[in-house]
């Protein structure tokens, strides 16, 4: 039987231990830093969009999306610190991957691959980190987040960090990107 979520907080709660960060040249943080008390289990908030009522996504017009087909649409955020950031989100309101139906399911990964190659296209593109958080609005979207070649510092799951760290990528760059993630989609999308 798994922890209930009491059990895990009196488990954990006084026993928190800080990771060899120090060690892991792509912590983005010089000084001394300590973990946060444990807060005791609570209700899960409701989020965004919770079981399709009011949910943002659904209401929203395909001229605020970068790129869009019968059933999926990719946007990006604000210019921030790494060279490309986009969301792909299936046009239809599903909660997660779980919540797919099996012909999407499989379409989804053929999508994955299908952005993946097309932040790539960027250039100067060393990695992209694909990412599913979904803590803030329940309408599945997946997370595009670019490293740029020759920046191994920025790496691995740290990237979403310095991304905040970063100054902003110039509004001209960040634009241009995203024209490239676009074209790529255009020349090699299914309708």
């Amino acid at each position: 039987m798994p922890e209930t979520p009491q059990q895990l907080y009196e488990r954990v709660a006084d026993a928190l231990q800080m990771p060899p960060l120090e060690e892991w040249d792509s912590w983005p943080f010089e000084g001394d830093i300590r973990p946060k008390r444990l807060h005791p289990p609570e209700p899960e908030p409701r989020i965004q969009g919770q079981d399709g009522v009011d949910c943002g996504a659904c209401s929203k017009p395909d001229s605020e999306y970068l790129w869009a087909n019968e059933r999926w649409r990719l946007m990006a955020p604000e210019p921030s610190g790494l060279p490309v950031i986009v969301l792909l989100e299936p046009r239809a309101h599903h909660a997660g991957p779980a919540d797919l139906p099996d012909d999407l399911a499989r379409e989804q990964g053929v999508m994955l691959g299908l952005v993946e190659r097309a932040v790539l296209s960027v250039g100067e593109i060393a990695r992209v980190h694909i990412g599913r958080w979904g803590e803030g609005a329940e309408h599945l979207h997946w997370w595009f987040i670019a490293r740029p070649a020759e920046f191994g510092q920025l790496r691995s799951s740290f990237a979403e960090i310095w991304d905040s760290v970063l100054p902003p990528t110039p509004t001209d760059v960040w634009q241009d990107n995203l024209a490239r993630v676009v074209r790529h989609l255009e020349a090699h999308a299914p309708a």
